[in-house]
């Protein structure tokens, strides 16, 4: 995010975690980080890594350790809730944590999503609902079931 131009990750730099997260879905993301392969340097991210099973946990662990010895260069960010970061993957890889403080705005990080979000020609798509004819948005209630 150091300028507008830098692109956002790509599908095979992010794995969304949940419950159902399968061994071998974690397994083919914890090759594509830490195998060399002279693609440039990508960061790869697991999104709420503290939602897996305990069975996966322990497996991805084990991958990792020995996986890990033959690329000491990867980049890889485990994100978990706080309040959960006492199951497994969090606390066996504590010993990495870092303490993260963002280092720009609330304002800066919502230009830049939306500099990468906007449709160049809005025509008749989803984005000309959404500000600024972008082609995400959130839509929320605070009350539940209301035909969102």
């Amino acid at each position: 995010m150091n300028s507008p131009e830098q692109p956002l990750p790509t599908f095979d730099e992010v794995l969304l975690c949940t419950p159902q997260t399968s061994a071998e879905q974690v397994g083919l993301f914890l090759r594509r980080c830490l195998i060399p392969c002279g693609k440039g340097q990508k960061i790869y991210t697991m999104l709420y890594a503290d939602e897996l099973s305990y069975d996966v946990s322990c497996r991805a662990e084990e991958l990792f350790q020995h996986l890990q010895r033959y690329n000491s260069s990867y980049r890889l960010i485990v994100l978990c809730n706080c309040e959960r970061d006492n199951s497994y993957l969090p606390s066996a890889f504590s010993h990495y944590k870092v303490h993260m403080i963002p280092q720009r705005s609330r304002a800066e990080i919502q230009q830049y999503l939306q500099h990468h979000f906007r449709v160049a020609q809005p025509s008749n798509s989803a984005a000309s609902v959404f500000k600024e004819h972008t082609c995400v948005g959130i839509v929320s209630s605070k009350r539940a079931g209301m035909g969102k």
